[in-house]
């Protein structure tokens, strides 16, 4: 049998924690690999060259030639380390893809960097590269963990490989976000013209990078056991739910898990008081301080409620908006902390101005802010009209912030709902419609809750004592490896097995109120 000490995986993102990040990805691509070293498993991490992450990255080691990419020039791999946990780095050096000003997948106006498809094309060839011992690199994976579309082109990469290849896992973190390109992209991205089918990567006459890693991959994974369920439906399979459907036995859901190293009260130092389920008190002096810091009043026994997270429609934030009159009658106050589209962004801001003191918004992430907010909060609205995993919820929780969540993905496996359960054992308070009634309902339930303090703290102990560590999700990945590697270390050199009867054309091209989307943030 393998041993985790004799295993090899190569880790490929496009966001690392806290090198760069703009959502839940980055987390995990952090924990996760840093999890299963701790499993003493050797894996590294291939992220793109992004500025921040070159001036973040620590032991910047002398830099590896990866030749020629199409559209891309010379790509270079450059050696590093996270500096935070020491986790080996490998970061792809090609400037004119990946220096510039802006984010990993816009720029500093919010629309989409136009060559999107060179760049993450470029991240999954030199990932193959890397991937079949090309170049001189002392170094062969077992097994290439792809994520999202940013690294979808992988499998279909090692797929068409002459040599011996890994194995590959592609874990599905967003399906909305597709990576989604215009069909005359394909000369420049150097792939086979017979790969642009519909049994292939087409997907309604366009590229789709996503589709590519969904067919090819080894073994699909995603982020929570009910959105693994979810996605193959047609409400939340976003266009692919007949694929998935096809590829139903090689597709698992292995829940994310928080980094309690970052997410605890108990060590987190911006806090204005450190504070543990022993010692909760040290909340309450928290909240005193940030509502001074937030500009809402000081008021220790009013509510606030937290809503933080990305302003878009995914995550309801048209219906939480619509929400704030509401919840400013009832007493209660809101901190917003994130940012998204700019109408959101703007409908916010004037919420401000029209309730000062009761609402307090702050566009942009900031990690450090973050995490201050979940102090100051008893209640984090996170309503989404599909979820994932929902890695802020669970964060929430060690924080005795409980969480307001509709029953979707990971949120419905993740919040034990007060009106379901009656063991003692509720975290939340969860809904099931999607309307403007439904999300007040069950706000209203949590603040009578919140007003019952007996009731209240023995949800918050329940919430803090709830253990979402990655010890678990890393040991599941590292039995899905073994099954994928056999009984011995190595690459393995089967192909892929042959690709799946295509489906009818109503399974693939069904109508969905979810829309693909290019980029993932």
């Amino acid at each position: 049998m393998i041993r985790p000490e004799t295993m090899r995986i190569l880790f490929v993102t496009s966001e690392f924690y806290p090198l760069v990040k703009t959502g839940g990805l980055a987390d995990v691509s952090a924990a996760l690999p840093a999890a299963l070293a701790e499993l003493g498993i050797d894996v590294r991490v291939m992220v793109p060259g992004y500025s921040e992450a070159l001036d973040g990255a620590e032991h910047l080691d002398e830099s590896v030639p990866l030749g020629e990419v199409p559209g891309a020039g010379t790509i270079r791999l450059l050696p590093a380390r996270s500096p935070d946990s020491g986790l080996p780095l490998w970061l792809i050096d090609c400037p004119p893809l990946y220096q510039r000003a802006g984010g990993p997948y816009q720029d500093p106006d919010g629309r989409d960097w136009p060559d999107n498809d060179l760049r993450f094309a470029a991240l999954s060839r030199a990932a193959a590269r890397v991937s079949q011992g090309e170049h001189g690199l002392n170094w062969r994976p077992d097994v290439v963990h792809a994520n999202d579309w940013h690294s979808g082109l992988v499998p279909l990469l090692l797929s068409h490989a002459a040599t011996r290849r890994p194995a590959t896992v592609l874990t599905i973190h967003n399906l909305a976000f597709q990576g989604l390109f215009d069909a005359d992209r394909l000369p420049r991205l150097g792939l086979p013209a017979d790969c642009f089918s519909p049994d292939g990567i087409e997907f309604y006459g366009r590229i789709s990078f996503l589709k590519a890693g969904i067919r090819h991959a080894n073994h699909l994974t995603t982020v929570s056991r009910t959105y693994a369920q979810e996605i193959q439906t047609p409400e939340f399979g976003c266009g692919l739910d007949g694929l998935l459907r096809q590829r139903a036995e090689r597709l698992v859901g292995i829940p994310n898990g928080a980094d309690y190293r970052i997410w605890d009260p108990a060590r987190d130092l911006p806090l204005p008081r450190r504070y543990s389920l022993a010692e909760i008190a040290g909340k309450r002096i928290c909240k005193e301080v940030l509502q001074r810091e937030l500009g809402l009043a000081v008021e220790p026994d009013t509510p606030v409620v937290a809503f933080m997270s990305r302003l878009t429609e995914q995550k309801m934030a048209d219906t939480v908006a619509e929400a704030v009159p509401r919840l400013v009658e009832v007493g209660a106050q809101l901190a917003v902390h994130g940012q998204g589209d700019r109408t959101h962004e703007t409908r916010f801001l004037a919420l401000a101005e029209r309730y000062p003191g009761r609402v307090s918004v702050r566009i942009g992430y900031q990690e450090r802010r973050a995490r201050r907010l979940l102090a100051v909060a008893d209640i984090l609205l996170h309503p989404s009209r599909f979820e994932p995993f929902g890695l802020v919820p669970i964060y929430a929780l060690r924080y005795g912030t409980l969480p307001v969540v509709r029953r979707v993905g990971g949120l419905a496996d993740s919040v034990v709902d007060s009106a379901t359960n009656n063991d003692g054992e509720a975290t939340g308070f969860a809904f099931t419609g999607g309307s403007l009634e439904d999300l007040l309902g069950c706000l209203t339930r949590a603040l009578d809750t919140f007003r019952q303090p007996v009731g209240w703290r023995r949800m918050q102990r329940c919430a803090m004592r709830r253990d979402f560590g990655w010890k678990g999700p890393a040991e599941e990945y590292f039995a899905l490896y073994r099954t994928l590697t056999g009984p011995r270390a190595g690459p393995v050199s089967a192909a892929p097995g042959p690709p799946a009867p295509r489906p009818q054309e109503a399974d693939m091209r069904v109508s969905t109120p979810m829309r693909a989307r290019t980029i993932s943030t």
